[in-house]
């Protein structure tokens, strides 16, 4: 019998408010008119990170979009606004991410954008969200 066991993984409280949030998002979205086709996507090549959210969208000329959704949730604006959070590190990250995506299912030509949502998840009360459509240009 091993003296040692691997401990299970647990989630803490804010990667359980994150998720929390990215579910709460992904509703949002829906009713916004967003077809989420994938949810925490990673790439599985060398390229850390993930994806929060793939959807398609119609813009306002009513064309099909690929949208990147970046989920940033808070409790407070204690420290900051969600949205501060996708800073310019952040969106070259999520940029290279989007073209890893484009390229592995061969939506060259696509149009796409990078949305943000944010949400505000407090005790007792429904959750608030502002979206912002077409947050940032693609970083190289």
């Amino acid at each position: 019998m091993p003296l040692f066991h691997r401990a299970k993984p647990t989630i803490g409280k804010t990667q359980a408010k994150g998720q929390a949030g990215e579910d709460a998002a992904a509703q949002y979205l829906r009713q916004h008119g967003y077809k989420i086709i994938e949810r925490n996507w990673r790439p599985g090549n060398s390229l850390r990170g993930e994806i929060d959210c793939i959807a398609w969208h119609h813009d306002e000329r009513n064309v099909k979009v690929l949208c990147f959704i970046e989920v940033k949730t808070r409790s407070s604006n204690r420290m900051g606004a969600p949205q501060d959070a996708v800073n310019r590190t952040k969106q070259r990250q999520l940029s290279a991410l989007a073209n890893a995506y484009v390229s592995a299912r061969k939506l060259n030509n696509t149009p796409c954008r990078f949305d943000v949502v944010e949400v505000w998840l407090r005790d007792g009360s429904q959750p608030t969200f502002a979206l912002h459509q077409n947050a940032f240009d693609y970083q190289e």
